[in-house]
């Protein structure tokens, strides 16, 4: 015979196998893709950006998230030839904001500055690349 307990905040249940014999009568609903409360990836499925996704690591809130929310914004919508190019200034927001909370968002330390600045190096020079064959 089965049985419950309650031991704090948990309920503890008890089953015994007879319990387990008798097939369950639950009947499983298809998944609904407009259910604002299943969880969804970064892009809803009308195209539009989960804000609470937790991809975003809460980037969305936070002091800064109104400066996040409106640079990934620009970045997703972006149909310039190099995505993003025109959200420099978002950008810079976003960036200037978090500097001000630096316990929040903390700056890169000195070896990963360096591997970012190579990173942007070698971005810039496959654009210049990139627009020489294009203009030839």
């Amino acid at each position: 015979m089965s049985y419950c307990r309650q031991e704090g905040k948990d309920r503890i249940i008890f089953a015994t196998k007879e319990d387990h014999e008798t097939p369950s009568s639950a009947e499983l609903v298809a998944d609904d893709p407009d259910d604002p409360y299943e969880e969804q990836g970064l892009i809803l499925p009308n195209g539009d950006i989960n804000w609470n996704c937790p991809c975003l690591g809460g980037m969305a809130s936070g002091p800064c998230g109104e400066q996040f929310k409106s640079a990934f914004s620009c970045f997703h919508y972006s149909s310039e030839e190099i995505k993003g190019s025109d959200c420099v200034d978002q950008f810079r927001a976003m960036q200037e904001c978090m500097q001000k909370y630096p316990d929040l968002y903390p700056q890169e330390d000195e070896n990963d500055e360096k591997s970012s600045k190579d990173l942007e190096a070698a971005s810039m020079e496959a654009s210049a690349a990139k627009e020489e064959e294009g203009s030839s």
